[in-house]
């Protein structure tokens, strides 16, 4: 079974059809190659770094929403939990004899 995960497009395709994404937060690079109609603003289903299909904002949303429930986190999570991490180990260092 393979996962697509939905992105928003951050910036035009270059002339080699790279373009930046948006997936939850985190930046990525990928092709749109198998999408080239793909614009800035669009949403798609990225699979192995390539933009295999366009997909309207609803999808988009409904499936991102998916997959918070299955556990998977946002930038702005794994930001929160370093935070935290890095707190309290500066709270246990400061504690140390």
């Amino acid at each position: 079974m393979c996962l697509a995960i939905p992105a928003q497009l951050v910036s035009e395709p270059n002339e080699i059809q790279m373009v930046e994404v948006d997936i939850l937060g985190v930046k990525r690079h990928i092709s749109t190659m198998m999408a080239p109609a793909a614009r800035k603003g669009d949403h798609v289903l990225v699979h192995a770094g390539f933009a295999i299909q366009i997909i309207d904002e609803e999808f988009a949303a409904e499936s991102l929403q998916m997959l918070r429930q299955m556990g998977i986190k946002t930038a702005e999570d794994l930001e929160a939990e370093a935070d935290a991490l890095e707190a309290a180990e500066a709270a246990a260092g400061s504690q140390a004899p």
